[in-house]
């Protein structure tokens, strides 16, 4: 694969991918492979990540080279791994991108990697604008930093879909936002779709710079290409790390002014193909106290991940979960919600409607740490969650969603559950952050 020189990697390993675990008596158990080894190649092909295993390894029979133990200098041995039909290989690599992130060289305005303060983990800072995270986990990338040889991978592999940040489609707009040195997002996305590529799109929505007529005309340039399946425009976030931003759409009015707009390509989508393809973000809603739409009116939630649909999903499946005869509430008063501020409304909105209303409280959390207009729960810091433990009352059980925490169990700012619970003095307890996880927790 041609690398572009200036793009750059993070955890840039020798080759290959890592074993992580194998599964006794799997097909890769019996080939002799085991945790720890690293698996360098599958049919004569150097493995860059999980997408070639896949790729490579879609057969009943695959012929490996692999190294033993940790030392780049181990000598290469050679296996032929056999299996059944729908037999799975049994094994799990450690990581699914074994050559290291492909980094982003741009510098949007609004990266929110460059407004956050020094001190958080490593792997906050990494600048990921990699296509196989896109294609493996739905990341967004903005087509700035892919060269011709990972374009021809993406089509030869059918890589779809693929998620893109695109933000606008003027040119001089795209140079105030991403600042790339080269752009030919457009040429590559047009590429993309041309090979049946398909594509969602995101847009991070500036006040004054890439809404108004600007949005109208990213919104006609995308509608016009087959294959953009759905457009996400969420608001810019910002935080108090940074002097460029002081307001994203916080007043009602702005909010309103955007899903007004919206709302003119969504029915007009709607009438043409059956679908509302364009998605404003659940936090203009919310901002604008307008009713959510439908879960229909979500085309199967093409993009929740980007915080478009989180709300309705939550409120129905909440609204389900209290039909529950084992839901009904036993007098117990001590559960306390842990959330975001944005959230908070949400909560005790669903609250007051149910049989818990006066029996389960809430607490909005401030997020401090970051300031600006970051009020979502995924991003409070462990600091910010104790200040506000230390306001409540021990007696109280605090039902904190595991948002918060990254699969090691660490907050933005690293501490734990249970630093949180001994530096408080109050007893937490981390829930899935779903509706049924919540009310799970709290009877």
């Amino acid at each position: 694969m041609i690398e572009r020189g200036s793009q750059s990697r993070v955890g840039e390993a020798a080759g290959g991918g890592r074993i992580l675990s194998v599964r006794a008596d799997g097909p890769a158990y019996r080939a002799g492979l085991r945790a720890g080894d690293v698996v360098v190649s599958a049919n004569g092909h150097l493995l860059r990540d999980v997408i070639d295993w896949r790729w490579e390894s879609d057969a009943a029979s695959v012929r490996i080279e692999f190294k033993r133990g940790k030392s780049h200098m181990a000598p290469k041995e050679s296996a032929v791994m056999t299996r059944e039909p729908n037999e799975r290989w049994g094994l799990e690599f450690d990581r699914q991108v074994f050559d290291g992130i492909r980094t982003c060289t741009n510098r949007c305005a609004f990266c929110f990697i460059d407004q956050l303060p020094p001190g958080l983990r490593d792997s906050l800072y990494v600048r990921d604008d990699d296509y196989r995270l896109s294609f493996l986990h739905g990341n967004f990338i903005t087509l700035t930093n892919v060269d011709e040889g990972e374009m021809t991978r993406i089509i030869d592999q059918r890589l779809s879909p693929l998620y893109v940040s695109l933000h606008a489609v003027d040119s001089d707009v795209r140079r105030k936002l991403l600042c790339p040195r080269e752009d030919s997002a457009l040429q590559h996305l047009d590429s993309l779709l041309g090979h049946g590529i398909e594509l969602h799109v995101q847009i991070v929505l500036v006040p004054g710079v890439n809404d108004g007529p600007v949005l109208e005309r990213t919104l006609r340039w995308l509608r016009d290409r087959p294959g953009v399946s759905s457009v996400g425009v969420v608001p810019l976030g910002y935080t108090r790390h940074q002097n460029r931003f002081a307001s994203s759409y916080g007043e009602p009015q702005e909010a309103a002014a955007v899903l007004d707009l919206l709302e003119v390509w969504r029915r007009n989508s709607f009438r043409m193909s059956g679908e509302r393809w364009a998605h404003g973000a659940d936090e203009f809603y919310l901002t604008a106290g307008r009713e959510l739409p439908t879960t229909e009116e979500y085309d199967g939630f093409p993009q929740y991940e980007n915080g478009i649909g989180l709300v309705r999903t939550f409120t129905d499946e909440f609204i389900a979960g209290l039909r529950n005869p084992a839901s009904s509430m036993s007098g117990s008063r001590d559960a306390v919600v842990v959330t975001g501020m944005l959230f908070a409304s949400v909560l005790n909105q669903l609250i007051e409607q149910s049989s818990m209303d006066g029996l389960v409280g809430v607490l909005p959390v401030e997020n401090v740490f970051f300031g600006g207009n970051v009020t979502v729960t995924g991003l409070l810091t462990g600091a910010d969650l104790l200040d506000a433990l230390r306001e409540g009352s021990p007696s109280n059980r605090y039902l904190v969603p595991d948002a918060m925490f990254n699969e090691d169990g660490l907050t933005l700012d690293g501490m734990t559950a249970a630093h949180i619970s001994q530096a408080a003095g109050r007893r937490v307890e981390v829930l899935p952050a779903t509706a049924t996880g919540l009310l799970f927790g709290i009877l």
